[in-house]
């Protein structure tokens, strides 16, 4: 099936093993893309982890199509899990092969159970063969006649019928496959040796059954279902269990060929008794008035949108139980038709059944005339609200698309500030985004009726909407996912074009210092000399080297432009370029300057020709001038002086080199810690990669303050030095302010920035713990949901359940109150997210109203457990009625052999007995009364009835036996006294 069904269709190979093919997902992908007609990327890489991505992305996209899937992982298909991986196969085939195949018929019919639709389509085509009796999806087609009789019934030019009988079951398989692929178009998805066994795979059956029921007429009326309900259950369950053979089979369908092809769908067909009437009436009573109970127990129908889905899908279940159960109702009314018209009953019996027909028919239809009437305004109701739901989409989209044309109209950003309130300006549009995702989720799961009024152009329309609806919200958020992504690349791209511009403005400044203050005349001596020519040599060996960066940025700049595509903007950045162009222009006609001066310089002086040779680096850039001058020409050295300190010496070097390295560290690490910098805090935020970038700045900080020291040192020293020679100590003094204020600003800086993540740890930890009570509240909202369906359990047993729910619930009062004093402390920093204080009011109204629910219910149950019958009560209450039944057989025996004074005596003697034992039960009736009319007070009105009665039974009994009594007593008497005058007489 899944090779046949969309892979070969699309020229991909087929799959080979089930579970290795599948393990990297491509294939699974492949296949939801052809069910789904959507694309679905796929990550060719062959690692584990990317086989994990491909099969999570497939269990999403079954979870996006509300394909029920149990305890099945990404792991175990990448593991090769055989059951699992046939189960997510069987999963997909049963909703897009099974029940997409047949949702229209489900509809029609008004029927959840697709394998009993399927069942009865089978038996209905197969109805005219004699051989064919389908009972299930295994043993009833071992044989191979039902698959050639299906087709047979709606194609009959196709083969001959008489031809099949007489083949063997692999030949009647193979013919019927074979049939099916070449005129109608279904592959050979079952091979006959694994069909034609003692138990076919149901599963299988069942799928190649689909595909001819979605090929072939289909005609299923709700009386095939009703013969289906009606088939031999045992039967079924020795199928289904793998029990019976093919041999007892065959032999069972034999049996019922001979005695009918229609089973007997009631029992009214045969003779009904009264006492079995008297069990069936009793019996559907008792459902019905549970139905009655069942039904006006539903609350009333919602105004929220959700919550009358559930109402509909609640009340749709009771209706299927109502259509289920319509058959034993007629049942017991046809018995009771039938059991007047045999005359066999009484008057009195007949009126008393009639009477109880009349009385369950008008039941039966008052009930199903006011839950069909529930259900169309529930049907209404939520038609309406859906609507109001898809407008209400459509003027937020209509909105938005403006809002998205505004935003398209503007310019974007002339610098980093405007472009950073464009970026809040987006991630508002985003926030709007995800908040309306959970409406949007919502109308993935519309309810629509389609009625005889409105046939299929309901559906059409709403499709035609959702539709239109759905186009509208993927352009949107396809249009709010680029412009991001856009606006982040500019972000990126113009902060490391400035970056890189400062830190080329900070090299320029300080090659145009350093090239100032290069001697190019009046040289103390050849060392002098030599020192100003190197100096020369060395600029131009950076410069060389720093002339790539300047030709990057030039890059860099142009496509910054480029993609802003603002005129000012870009005007700004060619401004700035073109400035820094300029400056690099003119360091370089300095440097050239500089070195014709120095060549003249020992032209005019005359040098060795090692000092000749050093000058000649000093050359102009763009071409180099060799001086040569004859040795015998050199004036005589200069008479020796004493030794001075310039301040350009290798001090002032180390210096410079020292302070252009701290300003470089101090300029890379603002930019760092500018792109740490937490701008917005969020509920739940990942902080360790922040931290640990952090932590590499601290440290270095460490290091280089070391350096700061030393720096701070040499510079005094060298200050000292230049003071004494008299010369200008400004750029070191300079340099000094400039690098202890930009220190301060980075350690500022960093001091605010882990101050912040440790404000998001703390927000991350009173989330996490908010999310854990909101775990547990959820669990209780879910206890109260199935409680409805505990109603079986003793109300003693529900009452402690939930006094243990609502006691747990109640311990959890001291973390909410950890959780207020957290978000006080959270609220009282200056400017805090106004989402700290909003979640927690939203819990605390959850908590508050999940609480009131388990505690109303407590007391419900605690009254319905007060309301029923207590033991001591039923015990009292048994003890009478039997001393009571004593004490009437004793009386019932005074009546006899009362001819001898003797025995008369004794019979006295006897009623005087049950008199006093009447009179001593007289304080139990009383305090039985007494307690009879405290609980009636307590208790509902039908166990105030059963109280009543049996009161009143008790009470009737003592006076029926006290005044018989009496009347025995003075009619003894009486006879004793005659008696004794007879004597005397």
């Amino acid at each position: 099936w899944f090779s046949y069904s969309f892979l070969l269709q699309s020229g991909k190979p087929p799959v080979k093993d089930m579970f290795t093919d599948l393990k990297d997902g491509r294939k699974l992908l492949d296949l939801l893309e052809g069910l789904t007609g959507k694309p679905l990327p796929k990550e060719r890489g062959s690692t584990r982890v990317h086989a994990l991505n491909n099969v999570n992305r497939v269990l999403q996209v079954l979870h996006q199509n509300n394909v029920e899937l149990v305890n099945i992982g990404g792991t175990d298909i990448v593991d090769g899990n055989h059951k699992l991986t046939l189960g997510l196969l069987w999963s997909i085939i049963l909703h897009w092969q099974v029940k997409d195949v047949m949702k229209n018929i489900m509809s029609d019919l008004q029927q959840t159970n697709s394998e009993k639709i399927l069942l009865s389509w089978v038996r209905q085509s197969t109805r005219p063969y004699s051989q064919v009796n389908v009972l299930n999806f295994t043993t009833s087609w071992a044989d191979g006649l039902a698959f050639n009789a299906v087709i047979h019934r709606h194609k009959p030019e196709l083969f001959n019928w008489d031809k099949v009988i007489k083949m063997s079951p692999a030949e009647r398989l193979e013919h019927a496959f074979s049939i099916a692929k070449n005129h109608l178009g279904i592959e050979k998805l079952l091979d006959p040796e694994d069909v034609a066994v003692q138990l076919p795979d149901k599963k299988s059956i069942i799928m190649y059954l689909t595909s001819l029921f979605e090929v072939l007429p289909k005609q299923v009326t709700m009386e095939d279902i009703r013969e289906v309900e009606t088939l031999p259950r045992r039967y079924k369950q020795e199928c289904e269990d793998g029990e019976f053979n093919v041999q007892q089979a065959v032999a069972l369908e034999e049996q019922q060929d001979s005695s009918g092809a229609e089973t007997p769908s009631t029992v009214t067909e045969v003779d009904m008794d009264l006492d079995s009437y008297q069990v069936a009436l009793e019996e559907v009573l008792t459902w019905l008035l549970s139905a009655e109970d069942a039904f006006r127990e539903q609350e009333e129908i919602s105004g929220d949108v959700e919550e009358v889905k559930e109402q509909f899908s609640t009340h749709e279940g009771f209706m299927m139980e109502l259509t289920a159960h319509q058959s034993s109702v007629g049942n017991v009314l046809q018995a009771g038709n039938q059991l007047v018209a045999q005359g066999s009953l009484s008057p009195e019996e007949e009126f008393e059944i009639q009477e109880q027909m009349l009385l369950l028919n008008s039941r039966w239809e008052e009930l199903r005339v006011e839950s069909m009437d529930r259900q169309s305004r529930l049907h209404d109701v939520l038609m309406d609200l859906q609507k109001q739901q898809l407008q209400q989409l459509s003027d937020w989209l209509t909105v938005t698309e403006e809002r998205i044309q505004k935003m398209e109209s503007q310019l974007l950003a002339e610098d980093l500030d405007s472009l950073q309130k464009h970026l809040e300006e987006h991630k508002s549009l985003q926030s709007d985004l995800e908040t309306e995702q959970v409406k949007v989720n919502s109308l993935t799961h519309m309810v629509v009726i389609v009625d005889e009024s409105s046939g299929e152009s309901a559906t059409a329309i709403l499709e035609e909407q959702l539709q239109r609806l759905g186009e509208r919200w993927t352009a949107v958020c396809r249009w709010t996912e680029e412009r991001r992504v856009k606006l982040q690349e500019i972000q990126l791209l113009w902060q490391e074009l400035l970056e890189e511009q400062c830190l080329l403005k900070a090299w320029l400044t300080e090659k145009e210092e350093a090239l100032s203050k290069v001697q190019t005349s009046n040289f103390k001596d050849q060392t002098d000399l030599s020192v100003n020519v190197r100096k020369l040599a060395i600029l131009k060996e950076d410069m060389g080297m720093k002339r790539q960066t300047l030709d990057q940025l030039n890059e860099l700049g142009q496509d910054v432009a480029q993609i802003l595509g603002n005129g000012r903007a870009s005007s700004k950045i060619d401004q700035d370029q073109e400035e820094l162009t300029q400056r690099w222009d003119s360091l370089v006609q300095k440097l050239e300057d500089y070195s014709n001066q120095v060549t003249q310089a020992v032209g005019s002086v005359g040098m060795s020709q090692v000092s000749q040779k050093a000058a000649a680096e000093t050359m102009p850039l763009k071409e180099q001038i060799v001086v040569k001058q004859p040795r015998q020409e050199l004036p005589p050295p200069p008479p020796p002086k004493k030794r001075q300190i310039p301040g350009d010496s290798e001090a002032k070097k180390k210096f410079d080199a020292e302070s252009a390295e701290l300003l470089n560290w101090i300029s890379k690490s603002k930019s760092v810690i500018q792109a740490t910098d937490i701008k917005e805090y969020k509920k739940m935020r990942e902080t360790s990669n922040m931290k640990e970038k952090l932590k590499v700045i601290e440290k270095e900080r460490l290091e280089k303050s070391h350096k700061l020291d030393e720096l701070k040192r040499s510079g005094r020293v060298l200050l000292d030095q230049m003071g004494k020679e008299g010369l200008s100590t400004v750029d070191i003094k300079t340099v000094m302010e400039k690098i202890l204020s930009e220190w301060k600003d980075v350690v500022q800086h960093l001091e605010e920035v882990a101050r912040k993540i440790k404000y998001q740890e703390d927000i991350n930890a009173y989330f996490k713990e908010m999310s854990e009570l909101e775990k547990t509240v959820v669990e209780k909202d879910g206890w109260l949901k199935s409680d409805a369906s505990l109603a079986s359990q003793p109300s003693a047993v529900l009452k402690d359940s939930c006094q243990q729910e609502l006691t747990h619930l109640v311990s959890l009062s001291p973390r909410l109150e950890h959780l207020k004093v957290t978000c006080k402390a959270l609220t009282s920093q200056p400017v805090p997210p106004h989402f700290i204080q909003e979640s927690l009011n939203g819990f605390l109204d959850h908590f508050k109203l999940t609480r009131q629910k388990l505690e109303e219910r407590h007391q419900q149950l605690k009254k319905e457990l007060e309301s029923q019958l207590s033991q001591d009560y039923v015990d009292s209450v048994q003890r009478l009625k039997a001393e009571l039944g004593e004490l009437e057989c004793k009386q019932q025996s005074l009546a006899g052999g009362l001819s001898d004074p003797s025995k008369v005596e004794k019979a006295l003697q006897q009623a005087k007995s049950v008199c006093e034992t009447l009179e001593a039960q007289k304080p139990g009736i009383d305090k039985l009364a007494e307690e009879t009319k405290a609980l009636e007070k307590l208790v509902s009105l039908d166990t105030k009835k059963v109280y009543a009665q049996d009161f009143k039974y008790v009470q009737g009994q003592w006076d029926k036996l006290k005044l018989k009594n009496s009347k025995d007593v003075k009619l003894l008497e009486e006879i004793i006294s005659k008696m004794r005058i007879f004597e005397v007489n």
